[in-house]
């Protein structure tokens, strides 16, 4: 563990400018935000109601009524306004910003005295904060709200939203050294790694010795979250009447001895994020190993192709939750190795949880839809084969909106004198090196073709490190400066450049091709299959190019792969083609079941479109993972 760890870039200091990152990052502030902003005020038509604004004109004594919606609702709130805060930081917008102000100032209002702030409670169960951290979600919302408000604070300067964080974070620091709740821990975390940033931006390290002691605490004997319910002040939420599994929140073992990602997914990454967190600020180094440990479970024995982790969901809340965990390793590490899985849950399950126009949404990422079987009362009930306007448990959408809006900080890294370069995106950089201002203006062909080009200008004397990640996707990889061939030292996946720069040109090229992946035998639905992968891209299969029944085509993976780059396809894409056979339908006696002889197979071209831009033409079919012909 290095003693000097990566910083992500302030926001304000860099622009993308990239051709298949702006078909997202591009609406964050145009569509994304003020549709939610709608949504959270119940505005969208034929949308699930979301309540949210609703639950604080409420709490805080402006309406009448009662609490409506999920126990966490208030965190939609939350993750839009850190949302709105990263978007200010590059596009200043004084009529969103008085929205945002608004909304604060409404949260300020629902606030109780003591710096209780849950909308639920208070409205519902007034007097009885902290009597189910199972269920409850008290401190996970309080964390989410945390984090927007150190955002906000951050790109704003205005400390209203901070300081009524504050005074919530102080009265948790306060009743969680108590007696009654000094094994206490959250049910759904959330919160260790939100204190973390409060400590960082106030500089309070009881804020760090309490995300410190939430993780320390968990999975400890006693065990609280076993216990609580057995507890007279007790609080029933959910009326789940099944026994509580330590292990769906990360509870069964000591932090340092969990060796398996387990339980619920969302959860997982949020802990495995203050490990990190904690790790570095306290140079505890048996907390990174496990961090590390739990790292290697989840890449080698959890992860869908696309990035999506959790069983039978892929959560876009759970791949998000993962990027942030590799993107604090790899600050700590300056491994590259984290960047891979960050990039791979970025570009796959997270895009794919929202349509290109910025107004529908998946909640769960799927590697194969099937309409007819997504119904209700059944195993697929939770899939949905179209992107929905809004959910009742909406924690997705604002989720995907506050990572979009952020991307800059997932892009590259600074460090003393240096500037790493994550993702292989258009971006205008500004930084300093040895106190001497640099441009880095960076044009990029991905993930379409392997070349990048970064101009650099900067002041005399800016002597330093820049230090490009080398994908290893990337297939024989050739760098040059000012047109001349070098050979850089690469350390980690990084390729690292010492330079006195001033106005030179680097640039990187390399083969990036479409090719077949195939999945370990054990694991049983994908066996005798195929997936099609392109640079940092899963691709997949759609109704709309295949026609139905997804389920008939085999692939040829003897007979290769073509792509082609189309600027008509999804707003540009390259679509890749394959031979195969299907099956066909020819003369079947009637509609009958069984027959005695096989089915008959035709010739068939196969065509593919990436995965994170699945189900924006028409509703159908998609699958991921395809038969091969053996």
């Amino acid at each position: 563990m290095e003693k000097k760890k990566l910083h992500t870039i302030e926001l304000n200091n860099i622009r993308v400018k990239d051709e298949f990152w702006n078909k997202y990052v591009s609406l964050v502030t145009k569509e994304i935000i003020p549709y939610q902003w709608k949504a959270l005020h119940d505005q969208v038509e034929d949308a699930e109601p979301s309540h949210c604004i609703t639950n604080f004109e409420v709490a805080a004594g402006l309406k009448e009524g009662t609490f409506e919606g999920f126990v966490f609702q208030d965190t939609d709130l939350a993750k839009w306004l850190e949302a709105v805060a990263y978007s200010l930081s590059y596009e200043k917008n004084e009529e969103l910003e008085k929205m945002a102000d608004g909304a604060i100032e409404l949260i300020g209002r629902a606030q109780e005295e003591n710096g209780y702030l849950d909308t639920y409670f208070t409205i519902l169960e007034p007097g009885k904060q902290f009597c189910n951290l199972k269920e409850g979600h008290e401190l996970y919302t309080a964390g989410h709200m945390i984090e927007a408000a150190v955002a906000y604070y951050k790109v704003t300067g205005k400390d209203a939203y901070l300081n009524i964080m504050r005074k919530t974070a102080d009265l948790i620091c306060e009743v969680f050294h108590t007696e009654k709740y000094k094994n206490a821990v959250p049910g759904h975390e959330e919160i260790e790694l939100a204190l973390v940033k409060l400590y960082e931006v106030t500089g309070e390290e009881k804020y760090l010795n309490m995300a410190k002691d939430f993780v320390e605490r968990r999975g400890t004997e006693p065990n609280y979250l076993v216990e609580e319910s057995s507890q007279e002040w007790y609080v029933d939420v959910w009326h789940d009447p099944g026994m509580y599994q330590p292990a769906y929140g990360q509870a069964h073992l000591p932090v340092r001895e969990q060796t398996t990602a387990e339980g619920h997914a969302v959860r997982a990454v949020y802990l495995y994020c203050a490990m990190a967190d904690l790790a570095f600020a306290y140079q505890d180094k048996s907390l990174f190993d496990a961090c590390e440990r739990l790292y290697q479970n989840i890449v080698e024995k959890r992860m869908y192709i696309t990035g999506g982790i959790g069983s039978n969901y892929a959560e876009s809340c759970a791949s998000i939750g993962l990027a942030l965990f590799c993107r604090r390793m790899a600050q700590i590490t300056r491994d590259a190795k984290y960047i891979e899985t960050m990039e791979r849950a970025l570009m796959n399950t997270v895009l794919a949880g929202i349509a290109m126009d910025g107004k529908s949404f998946f909640y769960v990422n799927p590697l194969e839809v099937w309409p007819d079987a997504c119904m209700e009362k059944t195993s697929m009930e939770h899939v949905k084969p179209v992107r929905q306007k809004w959910f009742g448990c909406a924690c997705c959408p604002p989720n995907i909106a506050r990572t979009l809006a952020s991307l800059g900080e997932y892009i590259c890294f600074t460090g003393e004198d240096s500037l790493w370069i994550n993702l292989l995106a258009g971006a205008d950089i500004q930084t300093s090196i040895r106190g001497k201002n640099v441009t880095f203006h960076m044009e990029s062909k991905m993930p379409w073709e392997g070349a990048v080009k970064i101009r650099v200008s900067a002041e005399e004397g800016a002597e330093g490190n820049l230090c490009i990640r080398l994908p290893e996707y990337a297939v024989n990889p050739v760098f040059t400066i000012d047109g001349k061939n070098v050979v850089p030292r690469v350390e980690k996946g990084y390729a690292l450049f010492h330079e006195t720069w001033q106005n030179q040109v680097i640039t990187l090229t390399f083969a990036i091709k479409a090719h077949f992946v195939y999945a370990n035998p054990n694991v049983r639905a994908d066996a005798g299959k195929a997936a099609v992968v392109k640079g940092p891209l899963v691709y997949c299969l759609e109704e709309a190019d295949n026609g139905k029944n997804l389920s008939g085509i085999f692939l040829d993976t003897a007979a290769g792969l073509k792509e082609n780059y189309r600027k008509d396809l999804l707003k540009g894409a390259a679509e890749i083609t394959a031979r195969g056979k299907r099956v066909v339908k020819k003369d079947w006696d009637g509609e009958s079941l069984y027959r005695l002889t096989p089915v008959e197979l035709e010739e068939t071209e196969v065509k593919f479109v990436p995965y994170c831009h699945w189900g924006n033409r028409k509703t159908g079919e998609m699958a991921v993972w395809v038969k091969t012909l053996m």
